[in-house]
């Protein structure tokens, strides 16, 4: 009776090669919407870049740790990555498996009709304003020109985490990283709703990326998207006499489009929109003033 043949090396099956592609994508995707590069992503989470191009690139054979310490850096519970159920109540799961057969078009009204039912009281929503998009939008200048208007509170949530933190935003990244600087944005961001009954919020690009801090501020306030095209974003940002989008980075403008389309549906989530592109102060100003008035 002859030795028996060894058996065949383990291959990657199909399943195992689109699961990895799914993971990559929700990585690569993440790390988008919340603006960060490939190589400050290795940074905060002590995961190198080598690992990270081959995690987002769908051949990543990572470690649980290591997919743990991104999963944590980028703000998402490791099981919305790997699509674990766990022991979640059974109501949840069966609403999750009817919005999984519902086509992605609906999603959205479906989210729009759970957030008027369930998501706050819309008469004290509409008394506080809150403008998001990208720097350069003109949060600030048209935030400040309406609260003069309305003649109620203008406030600046990234000037309220430098309050709260005691340092600039660049030394909070520096010292706690992503993380800390969402913690203290949501904190704030509920000290700002518990204290102002009436005002107009200036929030940070990337408020929407995190899904609690953007429903909270959605069911809070009555959110406007200032919209306008990268070219506008970034001549806007260099003619206030900032050059740190462009200053080492070649790719600057690249990054910019990502990160807006990356961020495109989120921001379409807002109320309402105003297109601030190729307008004036004035006229964007009255813009915004009609759309909160409809």
């Amino acid at each position: 009776m002859g030795a028996r043949d060894p058996k065949p090396a383990a291959t990657e099956s199909g399943a195992d090669h689109d699961f990895l592609a799914r993971l990559g994508g929700k990585v690569r995707d993440a790390r988008g919407r919340r603006g960060l590069t490939r190589k400050v992503l290795a940074r905060d989470s002590a995961v190198s870049e080598r690992h990270l191009a081959e995690l987002e690139a769908g051949r990543g054979n990572i470690s649980v740790l290591l997919l743990r310490q991104v999963a944590a850096t980028l703000g998402l519970p490791l099981a919305e990555l790997l699509r674990e159920n766990g022991d979640q109540a059974l109501e949840l799961t069966l609403i999750q498996e009817f919005l999984q057969r519902l086509p992605k078009q609906r999603l959205a009204r479906v989210r729009a009709q759970l957030q008027r039912d369930f998501g706050g009281n819309p008469a004290g929503r509409s008394e506080r304003i809150a403008l998001i998009g990208l720097r350069g939008a003109g949060k600030s200048t048209l935030g400040e020109a309406l609260a003069g208007e309305l003649k109620v509170p203008f406030i600046e949530l990234d000037r309220e985490i430098e309050r709260e933190a005691g340092t600039g935003l660049s030394e909070i990244f520096l010292l706690y990283g992503q993380q800390g600087y969402r913690r203290y944005e949501q904190r704030c961001l509920e000290n700002i709703l518990e204290g102002q009954a009436r005002c107009v919020i200036a929030t940070g690009g990337s408020i929407v990326s995190e899904a609690a801090t953007y429903d909270l501020l959605r069911s809070s306030c009555f959110t406007v998207w200032l919209k306008a095209k990268p070219e506008e974003h970034m001549s806007r940002v260099m003619a206030q006499g900032d050059m740190r989008p462009m200053a080492g980075n070649t790719q600057a403008m690249a990054d910019l489009k990502r990160i807006l389309q990356s961020r495109t549906a989120l921001y379409g989530q807002a109320h309402a929109v105003v297109d601030t592109g190729g307008r004036n102060i004035k006229q964007s100003l009255k813009d915004l003033k009609r759309v909160i008035a409809a």
